[in-house]
Order: structure tokens, then C-alpha cells, then sequence
């Protein structure tokens, strides 16, 4: 019996370390399988300042990527830098996370909240090395605000929202950070480029057999307009009485090419076969910096298409031959993408967040699925309020504020101050329609499937339907959160650090 016994149990033993054994391949093949997720993004590029929506800036790369993959154009993000980060790194609305005015700005001691999981702390749950290159501009006030401490194993880059492209300073303080530790030897070097290199030296030494999290949120083409001269000159003839355009198509250019120098090392490493390549602009075009949205209403900074609607792709060998090439009008936010990377690409959940904002859109991009998406809360912001608009009968939602939402077939912008126009491309010879705006006049209602540019304004004739948008406004309203926006902290000066803008509390 005992011979028997000692047999009984080492052949269990067999069995036990061989089944652990196979669980132990099961998951590392898991884990490899998971797809290596490369999420770029433009800052402030311009709706038509891409080669596919008929630019004359040329953007091969980006043509390419796109026309072989899917291009997203119904896609949105915030109208301003800091909220479309926070959406895209938390799934959730600014008005859930405090952050409903402005950006912020490296004076202020404020931050993405400590208590909002990240995308990139989400990733590693399921086995992602993640590593950021790029600007951050999610608040650095304390150092547990800091990229390498919000989710990621290496960062490269700079904290604020912007800076000299080539000495990386920003208003007599260096703004250029290796993980931690300042980075005093990039000086001359623009930003592009050197983020590019960085970009690929990551993905050169990365272990093939764990998914990778590349998130590069380049500077371009955010105001200063800089870059190398070389880049510039074609655009000279292009451009010939528009030197902020021709500047701007050179930092355009430079970013083109600094994304394929990158795709191509993915190709090279063979990372590439089992990686998806996301790209997104932050919000729309500066106009006063060189960029341009037509044909839409708008710019930067404002809640009109021109603001919010983006420039948007998803490439990868891994989509289903049926999309590729396909022109997607399926309804996105930026806020999607964290439930889509975790969900429908890491195959994980989004348990341990916050009540998400974000839906997975990835059967929408991949199988060109409805989407599950019927609304886009564009934003509620409380500070900014028209003291001398005119209100809306029977409201529950105060007008005077600086909102707008899109529901549907609808969308309504309140507490609009004067005329935003249409800004025809430089050197194109359109001449732009200017609506008539009655004065005073805050609240705009627009059938935006019907008219996607915002002529018509429909407020007057559909009374009803302000109604019943506003009622969806004040909705919201009571699910927000106090709006954090601090004075300034003159502790923050570069000059108390060192010459350098850090962490200073």
C-alpha cells in the first residue's frame, strides 16, 4: 500500500508541476500575444493639414499609415492640451476629474488626481512595459505627479505644455527630463528628431516577448514655429506670403518623417507584425500659429468642430483585410481609447477605475460595428461664463456657461462670446462664409450629421431640442466634480531650482 501511495502521490506531483509548468507557458504566450500598442500624438495639428484631407503640406507617412489601415473621421478630442491628455490617460471626462478650465500651466500646483488610474498603470496589470517619449503636461507640482511615477517605466522628454524646440528651455527654465533626471545635453537638438531616436532606441532594446505600451506624444507642431531649415525651403514657393505656414509645413514635414523613422524600426525589429499603431492629434489647429482646420468652424481653444473634431487613424497588419483602407464615420473620443487598448487589445478589464466615460470602440475600427457611443460631453466649464448673455427660458442649465455637447444627430455650444468663423486654407483662394450672429446671442444648436461645418444655426427653429440638450447639460452638471484651478505658486520659478522646472513642493 505505502509503494502505491508514494506513487499515487509523485505521480500527482507530475501532474501538478507539469500543469503549473503548461499555466506558466499559457501565460507567457498570453502575455507575448498581446499586441505591442504605439499611441502617437500631434499637438495642435491642424484638421486640414494632412495630406489626405487635401493639403498641400506633403505627409507621405502619414498618408500611407492611414490609407493602409483605418482612417477615423468621426473622431473628437478636446479643444485644449491638458484635457485631451487626461481623457486619453484616464477614459474619463475633465469634469470628472477637476480639470474643466484651462490647461495647466507650470506655475500652478496643479495635477492629473492621484486617485485616477492610468492607462499605462493599467497596461502593466497584464504584463506591458510601458515608456512615454514626449511632452506630458499633466501636472509635475509634486514628484508622485511625474510620468515615471504615474504609470511608466521610462520617460523621455518635458513636463509643460511648451518650449524652444531646439534649447528646450521654456521662460528661462530648462524643461528636459531623462526618467528624473534633468537632461542638459540636448541643447541644439530639435525635438522631433531626438524624440524620434529616443523613440527607436526603446523599441530596439525591447524584449520581444512582452507587450510593449510606446506612448510618443510629440511637441510638433505646437507653437514656437521652429524647425530645421531644410524642412522649411520646400515650402518657400508653396507658401510665398505666408511665412507662419511655411514654418509650420516644415514642422509638419519633420514629424512625418520622424513617425516613419519609427514605423520602420518597428519593421526592422519585427515588431511591427504583431503591433498596432494608433495616431491622434491633441485638439484642432492654432491658426495663429500656422494651422488650419477647414473646412470646419474654428480653432484651438474653442468648443466649434475646428476645435474638437481631430485627425485620426488606427494602422496595424493585425486588422481584418475587410477594413483596411476603409474611411470609418463611426462616433469616437479620445476618452476610448483607454477602454479599447485595455479591453479590446490587452484583452484585460477595467476594474479598479473609476466609472469610465470611455467606451471600447475596437469592434467599430476593426469589424466597423456600431458604436457604442450615442454622446460626446465636449465640456462644462464653470469659470468661464459670459456675464452678459442672455439666458434661456425655463433652463436648468446655465447658459452663460462655456459648454457643449453632441447627442445624436445634435450638438450645442453655450456661453459662446462673438463670431468664431471659417478660416479657408493659406494660398487657396477660397473666400469664407461669415454667418450672421445676432448680438448677444450665446446658445447655438446645429443638426451636426446634416451639417458638419456649423452653417446653419438651428437654436430659433428647434426651441425644443435646446430644451432637451440643455436638460442633458445640467445632467452632467450634477456629476461633476469642483473644477481645480490654483493661483500660481511663485516657488515654482526656475530660478529657486536651478535654472531647471521641476517638481517643487
Amino acid at each position: 500500500m505505502r509503494s502505491t501511495f508514494n506513487f499515487t502521490v509523485m505521480g500527482n506531483l507530475a501532474g501538478l508541476i507539469f500543469a503549473l509548468a503548461s499555466l506558466a507557458v499559457s501565460s507567457t504566450l498570453a502575455t507575448s500575444s498581446r499586441p505591442h500598442v504605439i499611441l502617437i500624438l500631434a499637438d495642435d495639428y491642424g484638421f486640414h493639414d494632412i495630406g489626405y484631407h487635401g493639403s498641400k503640406i506633403k505627409t507621405p507617412v502619414l498618408d500611407k499609415l492611414a490609407g493602409e489601415g483605418v482612417k477615423l473621421e468621426k473622431y473628437y478630442v478636446q479643444p485644449i492640451c491638458t484635457p485631451t491628455r487626461s481623457q486619453l490617460m484616464t477614459g474619463r471626462y475633465q469634469i470628472h476629474t477637476g480639470l474643466q478650465h484651462g490647461v495647466i500651466r507650470p506655475w500652478t500646483p496643479n495635477a492629473l488626481p492621484l486617485d485616477e488610474v492610468t492607462l499605462p498603470q493599467k497596461l502593466k496589470e497584464y504584463g506591458y512595459a510601458t515608456h512615454m517619449v514626449g511632452k506630458w503636461h499633466l501636472g509635475f507640482y509634486k514628484e508622485e505627479f511625474v510620468p515615471i511615477k504615474r504609470g511608466f517605466d521610462t520617460f523621455f522628454g518635458y513636463y509643460t505644455g511648451s518650449e524652444d524646440y531646439l534649447t528646450h528651455i521654456r521662460e528661462d527654465g530648462l524643461d528636459f527630463r531623462d526618467n528624473d533626471k534633468v537632461a542638459t545635453n540636448y541643447n541644439n537638438t530639435y525635438s522631433s528628431i531626438v524624440f524620434a531616436e529616443h523613440a527607436k532606441k526603446v523599441v530596439l532594446g525591447h524584449n520581444k516577448s512582452q507587450p510593449l505600451f510606446l506612448y510618443i506624444p510629440f511637441q510638433a507642431v505646437h507653437a514656437p514655429l521652429e524647425a530645421p531649415a531644410s524642412y522649411i525651403e520646400p515650402y518657400k514657393t508653396v507658401f510665398p506670403d505666408d511665412e507662419s505656414r511655411q514654418i509650420y509645413a516644415g514642422m509638419v514635414a519633420c514629424m512625418d518623417e520622424a513617425i516613419g523613422n519609427i514605423t520602420s524600426t518597428l519593421q526592422s525589429t519585427g515588431l511591427y507584425d504583431n503591433s498596432v499603431i494608433i495616431f491622434s492629434t491633441d485638439n484642432g489647429g492654432q491658426v495663429k500659429a500656422g494651422g488650419n482646420n477647414w473646412p470646419l468652424r474654428g480653432w484651438k481653444d474653442t468648443l466649434w468642430e475646428g476645435g474638437v473634431r481631430a485627425v485620426g487613424f488606427v494602422h496595424s497588419p493585425l486588422l481584418p483585410k475587410q477594413v483596411l483602407g476603409t474611411v470609418n464615420h463611426q462616433l469616437i473620443h479620445v476618452s476610448d481609447w483607454f477602454p479599447t487598448i485595455v479591453e479590446g487589445l490587452a484583452k484585460g478589464d477595467t476594474k479598479g477605475t473609476k466609472p469610465l466615460d470611455g467606451y471600447n470602440v475596437w469592434p467599430c475600427i476593426s469589424e466597423n460595428k456600431a458604436s457604442p457611443r450615442k454622446e460626446i460631453l465636449h465640456n462644462i466649464d464653470p469659470v468661464t461664463v459670459i456675464k452678459d448673455g442672455k439666458k434661456w427660458k425655463n433652463s436648468t442649465f446655465d447658459v452663460r456657461v462655456r459648454a457643449a455637447l453632441r447627442s445624436g444627430d445634435w450638438k450645442i455650444l453655450t456661453g459662446v462670446k462673438g463670431s468664431v468663423n471659417w478660416i479657408a486654407p493659406p494660398s487657396s483662394g477660397i473666400v469664407p462664409f461669415y454667418p450672421n450672429v445676432v448680438k448677444d446671442q450665446v446658445v447655438f444648436l446645429f443638426n451636426i450629421t446634416a451639417d458638419p461645418n456649423e452653417y446653419n444655426d438651428l437654436s430659433g427653429k428647434y426651441p425644443e431640442v435646446v430644451d432637451s440638450m440643455l436638460e442633458k447639460l445640467a445632467n452632467y452638471n450634477k456629476t461633476a466634480v469642483p473644477c481645480v484651478h490654483p493661483l500660481p505658486d511663485p516657488k515654482s520659478d526656475p530660478k529657486f531650482h536651478g535654472g531647471v522646472w521641476g517638481p517643487w513642493q
